[in-house]
């Protein structure tokens, strides 16, 4: 057990509250595609259903997609973290913040920490295989976008973006997963992540910006300063909620979307209010505390406008 906590702190499992409310919104996007009328395959399936009983069709419309749609989070983020923290390994045991990670503490040795990794990532390609073609094809994509994020700190400031990209695969998979096809509304959900969480990362890398700067290593705060990193930080979050916006009026949705929005919308604000440059205390509340409650509370209301108003 003790072996299993520190894998789970490791990969930081506390930190799926970011991406994973986001995948359950594509995955419930996928059930209803056009928003008013249900997945055609589902109105096929239940067309030719003159045998099948309702366990049946719970479990190969709803909890087979949905256990596999879980099982790639998993598996995808536990492989892009391991391999972030073996790949900084060495400048984690330099960082007096960083010091504490399993790694530089020899709580974990590196080499078992890389075989976790590629586990992960053989359970991540076996989880799509069983889900449909596409997510199956396009998986190395998805994990050479999280697992190179880790490369990217070496060599552009625009590394938080990479970031983003990687957790904005959240809500487009999942829906992939349903439908097999692609849709401007996911999508825009997609872009939510992308910009909502480059935004916080940015916040969160202040912390490091001498660090940073004395090892070579490449971020918006390092690169600009903290002032013009907050700057950066706010406008990605004003497109994140620009997002958030023309996706309720894309899809129609009713009231319990636009109270969810703005509560997601509320805790942008917030962050950006705690935070200043010459004040960092309150970085991990605005990280944790405002980004996880913005996203579980927002995906909470998407979801239930989606069955109730449909």
């Amino acid at each position: 057990m003790s072996k299993v906590k520190s894998y789970l702190s490791l990969i930081k499992f506390s930190h799926t509250i970011f991406a994973m409310p986001f995948a359950l919104i594509g995955f419930c996007l996928g059930l209803f595609p056009d928003r008013n009328h249900i997945n055609a395959k589902h109105f096929v399936f239940f067309q030719n259903r003159t045998q099948i009983s309702n366990e049946d069709v719970i479990w190969t419309l709803y909890l087979r997609p949905f256990i596999l749609v879980i099982l790639c989070m998993v598996f995808a983020r536990s492989a892009a973290m391991a391999f972030n923290r073996y790949l900084d390994r060495s400048f984690d045991a330099k960082n007096p913040r960083t010091a504490i990670r399993e790694i530089p503490a020899g709580i974990l040795k590196a080499n078992n920490v890389l075989f976790f990794t590629i586990i992960s990532c053989l359970l991540f390609i076996a989880s799509t295989f069983f889900i449909n073609r596409i997510c199956f094809f396009l998986s190395p994509v998805a994990l050479l976008v999280v697992l190179g994020y880790s490369y990217t700190k070496r060599f552009t400031p625009l590394c938080h973006l990479i970031l983003g990209l990687g957790l904005s695969l959240a809500p487009i998979g999942a829906y992939l997963a349903v439908t097999g096809r692609f849709d401007l509304l996911p999508v825009l959900f997609s872009f939510t992540v992308l910009f909502w969480v480059s935004g916080f990362d940015i916040i969160y890398a202040l912390q490091d910006e001498e660090f940073d700067k004395m090892n070579k290593l490449y971020s918006i705060p390092a690169w600009l300063g903290k002032s013009k990193a907050l700057r950066i930080s706010e406008l990605l979050h004003v497109f994140s909620a620009a997002c958030v916006l023309f996706a309720g009026w894309l899809g129609n949705f009713g009231w319990l979307y636009w109270a969810g929005a703005v509560i997601f919308i509320g805790m942008l604000v917030y962050q950006h209010s705690i935070v200043k440059p010459n004040d960092l205390k309150r970085v991990n509340i605005a990280f944790m505390t405002a980004n996880g409650i913005a996203s579980v509370v927002f995906a909470v209301f998407v979801i239930a406008d989606l069955f109730f108003n449909n």
